[in-house]
């Protein structure tokens, strides 16, 4: 079998399909993709591969935008928690054990709603 196979990549600039594809490979990356050949065969293999994936799972893409958007929430959370400060209150001596187990079961069942 031939290990080296030439083939010719047709453009049409008219076609905005083309036209954009174009416009990737003009911008492509030298360092990461050393001729048109690399992009064009990691497109291809990466096109193909997912087509494969999908079929197999068809809510694979679903799952994966749930992922990004939580994964999002959950950093969005952490920078708000990493940014905000924290105050804090001297703690002032009980004067009944009412109060303090009123206060206790109203976190408990703040913390329960949720």
């Amino acid at each position: 079998m031939k290990q080296i196979y030439t083939t010719t990549l047709r453009l049409n600039l008219s076609d905005e399909d083309d036209r954009l594809a174009f416009e990737y490979l003009q911008r492509i990356d030298k360092k990461k993709y050393r001729s048109y050949s690399k992009a064009i065969v990691t497109a291809i293999n990466e096109y193909f591969e997912r087509q494969g994936k999908l079929a197999a799972d068809p809510y694979l893409e679903t799952r994966e935008k749930e992922d990004a958007f939580l994964k999002r929430v959950t950093e969005t959370i952490e920078n708000a928690l990493r940014i905000t400060p924290v105050f804090t209150q001297p703690v002032a001596a009980a004067t009944s054990e009412t109060a303090d187990s009123e206060e206790l079961s109203a976190a408990l069942d703040f913390a329960d709603s949720f």
